[in-house]
Order: structure tokens, then C-alpha cells, then sequence
């Protein structure tokens, strides 16, 4: 009996993202994740859209609600664990980009600045600490996210983040950023470049070690 799941547009697409950011994540390094951070900052913010008007005032419980919603809309399985005034814990027990997250672990930073952006342009700030993960092993995700600072745990921290005026597109990213990116980029195919040049390197030596045992 044939236990595989069926091939979805959904797994096909979490497999590609996530292999996608396998091999981004090799080649850039510890700069992956800070690509993964502004994403998530701005496709946040384009997602607030689908919930309220830039204007509404929302309470803790209505942030809670809403960050449940849009990553079980997606495909998790998340849900509501605790809700105080400075903060709310959420739990999941699957995640978007299924098991292929374990790919790609640093994709969690989507989670991580999706819920602190939203934070910080709702309450003035977010801390966001991934307390648990299933991409590193765990058998479930838990984040904590609070609206103050504080130094019960660490996190990641999201304040003065700019909100896209009134009909702007949030994609459209700031100067400095496009700028960032490139130059990152540029980095990274200089990286490439280089390992290619060192595995040629490492073929010339085999190479002259395979002749030179031949001709012994």
C-alpha cells in the first residue's frame, strides 16, 4: 500500500521554497535569515490588509486571533495558548512548509517577523522569541510574542518599522534595503564563484594523483 502523500500545489510549492532556501542559506550564510526577516516584515504587513484598515484599533485578543488565523489559512495547525496584557503563546503542532521545513530552518524567521511586524505597527513593539520549533526537531512550534520590552526571554525585537502610506504597495521596498540585498547577493555569487574555483582546484589534483599512480 502506497503510503505517500499525494502531490499538491501546496507540498510542491513548500518543497520548492524550502529547497529554494536550503541553497540560499548555503551560499549566503548567516545573511539568509536577515532576507527572511524583511520579507516576512513586509508580506506581514500586505497580509494585515486581508483583516483591518491600517487605522483600527486592535486589542490583544484580536492580534492573537489574527495570527492564528493567517497561518492556519496557509496550511498550519496553529492555536491559541495564552493571552495577557504584554504578551501571547501560541502552539502548533504542523507547519505550513510541512516536514520539508527541516530543510530550511532559518524559514522560521518568516514566523519570527511576520508576528513582530505586526506587532510593533499595532502596539508599537514585538518581541518574538521561537521558544520551540519542528524545523530543529521539536515535535511542535511555540512562540511568544510580547508588546513591551522586557527580560523574561530572549527574542527577536521589531520596533519603528515603517507602515506603507495609503494605497502604496508594501513590496515596494525602501532604497536601502534593495541596496542591502544586492550587495549581499553580489557577495553570494562571488561565494559561488569561488567554491566553483576550488573544485576545480580539487578535480586538477585528483586528476594528477590518478596519473601519477597509473604511471607507477
Amino acid at each position: 500500500m502506497n503510503t505517500q502523500p499525494k502531490l499538491t500545489g501546496t507540498i510542491f510549492l513548500s518543497k520548492l521554497i524550502t529547497q529554494y532556501a536550503h541553497l540560499h542559506g548555503r551560499t549566503v550564510g548567516k545573511h539568509a535569515e536577515e532576507y527572511i526577516k524583511q520579507i516576512g516584515i513586509k508580506t506581514g504587513e500586505w497580509i494585515e490588509s486581508f483583516y483591518s484598515g491600517q487605522d483600527e484599533v486592535w486589542s490583544v485578543d484580536r492580534y492573537a486571533e489574527v495570527i492564528v488565523d493567517l497561518k492556519n489559512s496557509i496550511g498550519g495547525h496553529f492555536q491559541i495558548d495564552e493571552v495577557h496584557d504584554d504578551h501571547v503563546i501560541v502552539k502548533a503542532k504542523d507547519c505550513p512548509f510541512g516536514e520539508v521545513v527541516k530543510d530550511a530552518p532559518h524559514l522560521c524567521m518568516m514566523t519570527s517577523s511576520v508576528f513582530g511586524g505586526i506587532a510593533a505597527r499595532r502596539f508599537g513593539f514585538g518581541k518574538v522569541n521561537l521558544r520551540k520549533r519542528i524545523a530543529t526537531g521539536d515535535s511542535g512550534c511555540e512562540v511568544a510574542i510580547y508588546f513591551k520590552p522586557t527580560d523574561v526571554e530572549e527574542g527577536i525585537e521589531y520596533a519603528d518599522i515603517p507602515i506603507t502610506p495609503t494605497h502604496g504597495n508594501p513590496f515596494i521596498w525602501e532604497e536601502e534595503t534593495i541596496m542591502y540585498l544586492n550587495e549581499e547577493l553580489q557577495k553570494s555569487d562571488e561565494m559561488v564563484l569561488t567554491l566553483l574555483e576550488e573544485l576545480e582546484k580539487m578535480k586538477g589534483e585528483v586528476d594528477r594523483l590518478r596519473n601519477r599512480t597509473v604511471k607507477q
